[in-house]
């Protein structure tokens, strides 16, 4: 059920402080790895979300043992040893796309008797290229509705190890991530190494080299001897290193830099720093290219208004859940704006491309739309819209930042933030609330 409608007011000025929850990509990455490791380990930091919740109770009726603290931003997770203590389950994964894909390389690697589905959207999100590459290693996956997407039936004896598995790069990067985490589990790994090659353009890389650090941090090495292949080694198991941090989320930085960039600011992120492992920081350094005061210290980065934002044409292969802060950006530049290699926004929570143009136009902007870009004209008279946000966490945060262009905007369904940055209309309104100056805010 929706949430009630949300009317921000017209913003003059941004600025202030914001401590980042944690990241959703590593947040469950770390939790699926951790219950697969031998030994126990502290996350520190995890985000507290819908989808780190979907991760949570698959992991629960899978028969892991955990603690989960969300007021401390901790769970403690009692790894498995490479094998769920429960063979048979039903799992109800919501639209999170980080908890389905890592779940269903993983179990169908393992063999046993499980069902995965998820809300209708799920349903609609394509899985066809991360079951075509665990049939090649000899796992049993069956399209339970419409081939090609969820719900799935897992079955069988699971995957094994060696030789060569091809897959498809050029939709999601997810389905990459998911089967490296899943080969380490493979019957046979002990003696065979795997390869996998990408046989598509990657999208999204970055997120593929988080998976692979992660599972660095866990022990296992993944070779990579050129750009399209990966290699698990033989031997490869999960052991915990006893503590994880999880970086603060660098695509919800994207909102709040943007906010210190169209409303003078200073504005500060927490959390996150040059250093971090998550692809979308390079927002920042794509910001300051744009003309924004951009700032790095240790575990923090810092916006400011700078030049006039410049248009062009912007490759955002690289940063592709932060692009979509570049189009709301996009509006107070000087000149148009293209963002390119956003093909994977078609299926994402929602096909945002499409998403994007349609709510655009509501403010006012001339918008161009294509299979994997979108063209975003400079706007002089935003008007007042009411904005749809496709249970979309993105959409919701993306469009608040048009209220830092001098006019309202209600937000439709604003709670649905909580896929993974539950409080974040609270944290925007302390950025905008009219405050005196006080000790501990950002200085030049």
């Amino acid at each position: 059920m929706a949430s009630p409608d949300l009317t921000l007011a017209p913003i003059a000025h941004a600025e202030g402080v914001v401590a980042l929850p944690g990241s959703k990509s590593i947040s469950n990455r770390v939790l699926l790895i951790a219950a697969l490791a031998q030994g126990t380990t502290i996350v520190d930091g995890v985000l507290d979300s819908d989808d780190t919740q979907r991760m949570l109770e698959a992991l629960e009726a899978l028969g892991v043992r955990f603690e989960h603290d969300p007021d401390a931003r901790r769970a403690t997770v009692e790894g498995s040893g490479g094998a769920f203590r429960k063979r048979s389950a039903r799992l109800a994964l919501g639209n999170a796309g980080t908890a389905f894909r890592p779940l269903t390389a993983v179990l169908a690697t393992l063999g046993g008797d499980y069902v995965l589905d998820g809300v209708a959207r799920m349903r609609e999100r394509p899985i066809r290229d991360l079951v075509d590459a665990l049939r090649a290693t000899g796992a049993k996956v069956r399209y339970v509705g419409k081939d090609g997407f969820p719900p799935l039936a897992i079955g069988g004896t699971g995957a094994k190890a060696g030789g060569s598995v091809p897959i498809r790069g050029d939709v999601s990067s997810q389905y990459l991530s998911a089967l490296l985490m899943a080969l380490p589990l493979a019957h046979g790994s002990a003696q065979a190494a795997t390869r996998i090659e990408v046989t598509t353009p990657l999208v999204s890389r970055p997120y593929v080299e988080i998976t692979t650090r992660l599972m660095k941090r866990f022990g296992v090495a993944v070779a990579t001897p050129d750009a399209s292949t990966f290699v698990v080694p033989a031997g490869a198991r999960y052991t915990s290193p006893g503590r994880v941090m999880v970086e603060g989320d660098a695509s919800s930085a994207s909102y709040f830099l943007a906010a210190g960039a169209l409303g003078g600011g200073p504005v500060r992120v927490s959390g996150v720093g040059r250093d971090a492992i998550q692809g979308d920081v390079a927002f920042a350094d794509v910001l300051a290219r744009l003309g924004a005061d951009v700032r790095f210290g240790p575990g923090w980065i810092e916006a400011r208004a700078g030049r006039p934002l410049a248009g062009g044409t912007l490759d955002c292969t690289m940063i592709p859940d932060a692009a979509m802060t570049l189009a709301i950006t996009a509006l107070a530049a000087t000149a148009s704006t293209t963002l390119t290699g956003i093909a994977s926004w078609r299926v994402k929570e929602t096909d945002r491309i499409a998403a994007m143009a349609t709510e655009l136009r509501k403010v006012g902007a001339k918008v161009e739309e294509g299979a994997d870009r979108l063209t975003v004209h400079p706007l002089r008279k935003p008007r007042r819209a009411v904005i749809d946000t496709y249970d979309d966490h993105r959409m919701a945060m993306c469009f608040s930042l048009v209220a830092l262009l001098g006019v309202p905007v209600t937000i439709r369904d604003p709670a649905c933030v909580g896929k993974t940055f539950p409080a974040y209309f609270e944290a925007f309104g302390r950025l905008v609330a009219p405050a005196p100056a006080a000790p501990g805010r950002p200085k030049a």
